[in-house]
């Protein structure tokens, strides 16, 4: 297992797909505005950056080519979850940290967004940074919609950003 996670080569990957699918992957359809692939994406994402397939019992976060992936793999709220519970327990996996100042993001950390129904529903990676009055703001990639490098609060309309550093 790797033990540090590869920022520029989940970023790498993050622009290379953005816009046009990894065909390896399945593409999860947004349909009447339900699901989506945005946690696909994040997932295949992070896997690049050096993240090792967790396959325990109690939240699996896993995939395998022929088109079948684990709840957290592919879920915006699950995978949040799971990178929150794995930095708490300490487990030997990737873990994420919620932090509130997005100043403080680096490439390849997330943004996972918050419904009005305190629902995390969308998540993207964070692959450019923009200068704003001496000031970094974070600029994601996603999919559903696809889109490259664009300014995180576009994204969709949302009650609250949850900014999740990245660790192995």
């Amino acid at each position: 297992m790797q033990n540090k996670y590869d920022r520029e080569s989940a970023k790498n990957y993050a622009v290379k797909f953005a816009i046009v699918p990894n065909n390896k992957y399945i593409f999860l359809n947004y349909i009447n505005g339900n699901g989506g692939d945005c946690t696909n994406f994040v997932s295949q994402c992070l896997k690049a950056g050096g993240a090792p397939l967790d396959y325990n019992n109690i939240r699996p976060w896993w995939y395998e080519l022929r088109g079948s992936g684990s709840i957290c793999w592919s879920v915006a709220h699950a995978l949040y979850w799971y990178l929150k519970v794995n930095q708490s327990t300490n487990r030997n996996v990737v873990k994420g940290i919620e932090i509130e100042d997005r100043h403080k993001l680096d490439i390849g950390d997330l943004v996972f967004y918050e419904n009005y129904s305190n629902v995390i529903f969308h998540s993207a990676i964070i692959t450019s940074f923009i200068d704003v009055y001496g000031n970094k703001e974070p600029r994601i990639s996603q999919h559903s919609y696809n889109q490259l490098d664009e300014t995180y609060e576009k994204s969709y309309a949302y009650k609250k950003a949850h900014f999740l550093k990245i660790i192995l």
